[in-house]
């Protein structure tokens, strides 16, 4: 008996079935999301189900794009928070024909511009991406180190400079000190979605927050990572990691997408032992 195929709303799918076909999907990939792990990515990537969407062989999910909904440079926005299709069902463009499904009905719903992000060597999904009309906004890097050979002192020039934990909303004026706006999933929305997954670490010198560091104590991900431009090169960002260290407890730290050309991130993490790994593209789309 021939099956059916047809493109619909996740509305209505349980997690459980888009977590099994997560995990199918996704089989042959090297990083493996458990439950738990899966449900506090979509939470703090702003998952929608109903503006989510899958392919179905009879009832059965086989393809998928789970989207974050949110608001990105000031414009409603779709955020790819997560493609996949089971290998049996590859090469059928299932993908592309979700993506195609999710236009009119995103529209719909208000959203102005899909954003999605890739990684560079993935070239065949680049292809995709460009025929559909996205188009490259910016190029990030990303790191990945096993926490034991990261390299920190707390040793740092300035002695009246003090390290603490501080609240998370303490830190949300202080863009001044960013050399680039955060992705998706590191902005301060992204944060505020789960903010009790995060610690923040700073450093103040008369009370006022020179540096901070917001990660993620389970997962290992260094979400934010900035220093005042007047207190640079005076090693406080390496202690401020060294005390992420400590309250690190993953095996490996991450700091995902930050901007190719910040190249004062990527010499001090290369300073640490925190060698680059890899590039994506970011990618938007007007929709």
């Amino acid at each position: 008996m021939k099956t059916m195929m047809t493109i619909k709303s996740l509305k209505n799918i349980s997690f459980d079935t888009v977590f099994a076909t997560f995990n199918k999907a996704f089989a042959d990939y090297e990083m493996q999301l458990n439950k738990v792990e899966l449900q506090r990515m979509l939470k703090r990537r702003g998952y929608v189900p109903e503006l989510s969407f899958g392919a179905f062989d009879d009832d059965v999910l086989v393809s998928f794009t789970l989207n974050g909904i949110g608001l990105f440079n000031k414009q409603n926005t779709a955020y790819d928070t997560g493609t996949g299709t089971i290998k049996e069902y590859r090469g059928q463009g299932l993908a592309t024909q979700i993506f195609e499904y999710s236009v009119p009905v995103l529209k719909e719903a208000g959203v102005e511009q899909y954003l999605l992000e890739v990684l560079q060597h993935n070239e065949k999904a680049v292809s995709i991406y460009s025929k559909l009309g996205f188009r490259v906004s910016r190029e990030f890097n990303y790191f990945v180190q096993n926490a034991a050979l990261i390299q920190t002192s707390e040793k740092s020039i300035l002695s009246d400079i003090v390290f603490k934990e501080v609240d998370l909303n303490k830190t949300q004026d202080l863009v001044s000190m960013h050399d680039f706006v955060p992705s998706w999933q590191n902005s301060f929305e992204s944060i505020q979605r789960t903010p009790e997954d995060y610690i923040c670490l700073a450093a103040l010198k008369d009370g006022h927050i020179v540096a901070y560091c917001i990660f993620d104590p389970r997962s290992g991900d260094i979400t934010q990572l900035a220093v005042d431009k007047l207190f640079r090169r005076k090693r406080i960002a390496t202690a401020l990691l060294s005390l992420v260290l400590k309250k690190n407890t993953y095996n490996s730290v991450k700091l995902i997408n930050s901007e190719v050309g910040c190249e004062a991130l990527t010499s001090f993490l290369s300073s640490i032992k925190m060698p680059l790994s890899g590039k994506q593209y970011e990618m938007i789309k007007m929709l």
